[in-house]
């Protein structure tokens, strides 16, 4: 027997509702650690990922931020994009971590400078929603494509070294946006 409307309405609601509070709860993390860092360590407790360091340092980054401004630039924008590509589903979010931790594998091994923070994620979230609705050309797909150029395309070019400030990782946000372009060729529908 077919669910009904309401049945598959209520099913929706409930999924989404679920899916609005795993960025924030994700968001916990970093603002607990920043909490902690600044109110214990005056600061200094960063969990970066630095050349030649720990491979935990790679997982720890998207954590780490070097004060609560940072942290809140960070947020504001992880917060909508990481809704927008839950709109998709949790696979497709999971896929952009994933994305993103792979590609900042080879910026760990080989890049000079350390790099922390969620901005790394916050590319990759918006490099998937730039892509997946080109390689899908599913009318949600699109809007979402097209939603993120519009509101975000005014961050593209601090994929390149000669539009970052100093001291800003430019190549945590290009290996963070090539994540999310990985992810979203590796979950696209035909």
């Amino acid at each position: 027997m077919s669910e009904s409307l309401p049945q598959r309405l209520d099913r929706w609601i409930a999924r989404a509702g679920f899916n609005l509070v795993i960025p924030v709860v994700i968001l916990l993390i970093p603002w607990l650690q920043e909490l902690v860092d600044q109110l214990v360590f005056g600061g200094r407790w960063n969990l970066p990922m630095t050349p030649g360091g720990s491979f935990l340092g790679v997982l720890t980054a998207p954590f780490s931020h070097s004060g609560f401004g940072h942290l809140l630039a960070n947020s504001l924008t992880f917060l909508p994009l990481s809704w927008l590509v839950l709109l998709r589903g949790r696979r497709d979010y999971l896929a952009v971590w994933l994305g993103v931790y792979a590609t900042a594998i080879p910026v760990w091994l080989l890049w000079p400078n350390g790099s922390h923070g969620l901005s790394g994620v916050v590319y990759g979230l918006l490099g998937y929603l730039l892509l997946i609705g080109w390689l899908e050309k599913r009318p949600l797909s699109l809007a979402l494509s097209v939603l993120a150029l519009v509101t975000y395309a005014g961050v593209l070019p601090s994929l390149l070294p000669i539009f970052s400030p100093p001291g800003v990782s430019w190549i945590g946000h290009l290996s963070g946006f090539a994540g999310g372009l990985l992810a979203a060729t590796g979950v696209a529908r035909d």
